[in-house]
């Protein structure tokens, strides 16, 4: 081994990490704070909530928080009676 690192060809393609992605959400016990950030901006959104006393704070992907509202959606539907 040279200890050089591996050569990349012009037109490979670059890896992007999912931290600098857009990917990201905000949820806390209200529910979603915040969506589409990445993970360096939803941290800082935690830590500025956290500050203000809010709770249950949680960093998760925009794909989570989009299937916890259809599962909780489907669930209400079933088990909250209609208002008369």
């Amino acid at each position: 081994m040279s200890g050089r690192s591996p050569r990349v060809s012009k037109g490979a393609p670059r890896i992007v990490s999912d931290f600098t992605q857009n990917k990201w959400a905000v949820i806390s016990e209200r529910g979603r704070e915040a969506a589409d950030l990445t993970y360096e901006e939803a941290r800082r959104l935690v830590h500025r909530l956290a500050g203000e006393g809010r709770h249950g704070l949680c960093i998760v992907t925009n794909e989570a928080v989009s299937r916890m509202a259809s599962s909780l959606t489907q669930s209400e539907s079933t088990t909250v009676p209609d208002k008369v």
